[in-house]
């Protein structure tokens, strides 16, 4: 009996998809790996600028998830002289082809988010004008100082490589730069704005 011609999108969707989840699936499929070489892989590539790995639990907890899931299974349990047994993971074959269309999906349709800043500047208008422009202007300098930073760091990371890094492997940083200089204008031109009195309404008249 052959199954209906939407089972398997059916599967997928019902699987919880996360940023980290994919990373997990993508870089498994790559080399086996056990929950504390995976996350240092990912520091070691640089990806945790755009893969949350601060909380070290959360990728035993994802990958714990994915072994429910059927999406990785174990490969082997490995014993290094006195450490303890660490038990290594492979992604499975459904789970690569559901990592695959996560990144699809990913690229195709924006997510809905709710970050804070969006969320603080629906309520600007609750604080004083004075109080909305230190705040803002702290920003401003945080963000161009993050900027500096950021630019440094591919840099030098860049340096490291013996030969050149091919452009793909690049497209997430350029798009976290053009994003954070977007926001350094943005942040520019309401300061101007705020302190040539154009936006008016604050809690304290102004």
């Amino acid at each position: 009996m052959t199954g209906h011609p939407n089972d398997e999108e059916t599967e997928t969707a019902t699987v919880r998809r996360s940023p980290l989840a994919m990373a997990v699936l993508l870089l498994l499929a790559v080399e086996p790996k056990h929950p504390y070489g995976l996350r240092q892989r990912i520091v070691d590539w640089d990806k945790d600028r755009v893969i949350n790995v601060s909380q070290r639990n959360a990728i035993y907890q994802t990958m714990r998830r994915l072994e429910r899931d059927g999406l990785i299974a174990v490969h082997e349990t490995a014993k290094h002289e006195n450490r303890p047994e660490r038990t290594v993971f492979r992604t499975t074959e459904r789970g690569v082809q559901v990592s695959k269309e996560w990144v699809r999906e990913m690229l195709r349709v924006p997510a809905v988010e709710y970050p804070e800043f969006p969320a603080a500047l629906a309520f600007v208008a609750s604080i004083s004008k004075s109080e909305a422009v230190a705040a803002l202007r702290e920003r401003l300098e945080t963000c161009e100082r993050s900027l500096a930073g950021f630019e440094t760091e591919i840099d030098a990371r860049l340096a490291d490589f013996d030969g050149p890094v091919d452009s793909i492997h690049l497209v997430d940083a350029d798009y976290q730069r053009t994003m954070a200089s977007a926001e350094i204008g943005w942040l520019r031109r309401t300061l101007e704005e705020l302190e040539a009195d154009q936006l008016k309404g604050f809690a304290d008249g102004a």
